[in-house]
């Protein structure tokens, strides 16, 4: 794997998460990790990785799966996943997060299946695609755009192919489903001062329990989870608009920096200020968190 500026390879763990200017609808991470442990959490878009070294353990609402050198690990929008190594000697990988725009801009120019597309497994040994998903990062370390977007798309086609299918849709919804999304509705618009599981439901005029279990079975979380989670992709937005870690906690309503730092940390796999420093246009990249 080529070396990135500012990262340590001797350490036991190293990260880097960042976006290449040109690339408005990538997110690219490349990291090891020994003792970090990803949470339950969700993507607004896809994962795509490449695990270059160990084992990488992944945990899905079907199950685990485990995915070694060669192995490219596929997880679609919304889906509840964690992900922790799968052997002392931890993992090493590349990933790609593209938006269900770029996805969807390559489904179509194929005229697969219908409606959404994403694909149908959690991890595949496939050491061809798996280099083509460090081509991706080579490229845009590179500072070439153009041959990092042309590699991109050529590797989302042939995932689509090999292990694409139509997402479910969405059929007609229970009671149950009805309270979980005008919680979630409300749990988003008082970010800041949520209500209690308690009053959450009172609101709805359904039970705590009652409440906690559709919303669970709706989202693959419980909602203190999801709200977490939730204030963590507010919180990316902020720090990509510029905003520092301290003033983006208070807006999305962590008690203070620290809070954010450890659930930003643990959800998207580097520090705040990390994050932000990846975003800043070059020569105005702030120097500290």
């Amino acid at each position: 794997m080529e070396a990135e500026p500012g990262l340590d390879r001797s350490a036991a763990e190293w990260a880097r998460h960042w976006r290449h200017a040109e690339l408005p609808g990538l997110d690219l991470l490349r990291a090891r990790y020994v003792r970090h442990t990803f949470p339950r959490h969700a993507h607004e878009g896809y994962v795509i990785a490449a695990v270059t070294g160990g084992i990488e353990d992944v945990g899905t609402p079907d199950g685990r799966v485990r995915a070694g050198p060669g192995s490219v690990v596929l997880i679609n929008p919304e889906v509840p996943h964690s992900a922790r190594a799968g052997g002392p000697e931890g993992w090493a990988y590349a990933t790609l997060y593209p938006s269900a725009r770029v996805v969807g801009e390559v489904a179509a120019d194929l005229a697969g299946p219908r409606g959404t597309a994403g694909f149908g497994e959690t991890a595949a040994h496939d050491p061809g695609l798996s280099r083509l998903v460090l081509g991706v990062h080579r490229a845009a370390e590179e500072g070439d755009g153009l041959a990092a977007d042309s590699v991109l798309r050529v590797l989302v086609a042939r995932l689509l192919r090999r292990y694409g299918t139509s997402l479910p849709q969405a059929g007609p919804r229970t009671a149950g489903a009805r309270d979980a999304l005008r919680a979630r509705a409300l749990l988003e618009e008082r970010m800041t001062e949520p209500p209690t599981l308690e009053a959450l439901a009172a609101e709805l005029t359904t039970s705590p329990f009652a409440l906690l279990r559709a919303f669970k079975k709706q989202y693959g979380l419980p909602p203190h989870a999801w709200l977490t989670d939730a204030r963590v992709r507010r919180a990316r937005r902020l720090l990509d608009a510029g905003v520092t870690p301290a003033d983006a906690a208070v807006r999305v309503g962590f008690a203070d920096q620290p809070h954010l730092n450890r659930h930003f940390t643990r959800i998207v796999g580097v520090p705040p200020g990390a994050y932000r420093r990846e975003r800043a246009p070059a020569g105005t990249r702030p120097s500290a968190d």
